[in-house]
């Protein structure tokens, strides 16, 4: 699919190719493995929790944010 196909695309059927995409990947679970650093990454995310170092972002103030970037 060419981007000039996606960007016409309505925002529903955007959403209904993303949901088609990952049930097709669903499927072929098996097949998939990620990236050694995926692994590191998450490891390390998930001492910064353990270790009480992480902070968190509520949805609103997410999109608080966001609204400000654009």
């Amino acid at each position: 699919m060419k981007e000039v196909d996606i960007q016409s695309m309505s925002s529903g059927e955007k959403i209904k190719a993303i949901e088609a995409l990952w049930g097709s990947l669903l499927n072929e679970e098996n097949e998939l493995t990620s990236p050694e650093w995926h692994k590191e990454i998450l490891q390390q995310r998930k001492k910064v929790i353990e270790d009480g170092e992480a902070s968190f972002l509520s949805l609103e103030k997410l999109r608080e944010y966001h609204k400000n970037d654009q």
